[in-house]
């Protein structure tokens, strides 16, 4: 990994996590409960402004109670990290009816259905200047 960052002018911190870097979106995306508390009062700290979960529940619940209260955008792994299992239906789809799609076609589905995830997360998200995406994606999932 060194020797990657090296390459490309990158910052490799040695046995450390990346969440004390200042950034403006943090991206989740390894493992169950990366992001915990200490991660998240780093992230805030440093003045992220969104989250975006890229795996299967990478954010603790009490992370991401305070990701919420510091106002910070928090898109829950169920919304965000959706456009795998999306695509997996749609390769089932196609599969079934033993077509094959052109990429452009698979891609313009996908899209729509992010879409869709989304106008679902904000009708549900509550009201005021903020969309509760977690709040959202947990009633449209129902």
């Amino acid at each position: 990994m060194a020797d990657y960052a090296k390459e490309f002018g990158l910052v490799y911190l040695e046995g450390q996590q990346p969440w004390s870097v200042p950034v403006d979106i943090a991206l989740p995306c390894a493992t169950q409960n990366e992001l915990d508390v200490d991660a998240a009062h780093q992230l805030i700290a440093n003045g992220v402004k969104a989250v975006a979960e890229g795996a299967n529940m990478p954010t603790t619940i009490e992370a991401t109670e305070l990701f919420q209260q510091a106002g910070v955008l928090f898109a829950p792994g169920k919304a965000a990290n959706a456009g795998g299992v999306a695509t997996s239906g749609l390769e089932m789809a196609q599969n079934a009816a033993r077509l094959g799609w052109k990429a452009e076609k698979v891609d313009a589905r996908l899209h729509h259905i992010m879409l869709d995830i989304h106008h679902a997360c904000v009708e549900h998200g509550g009201e005021g200047e903020q969309t509760n995406y977690v709040q959202g994606a947990n009633i449209a999932g129902l």
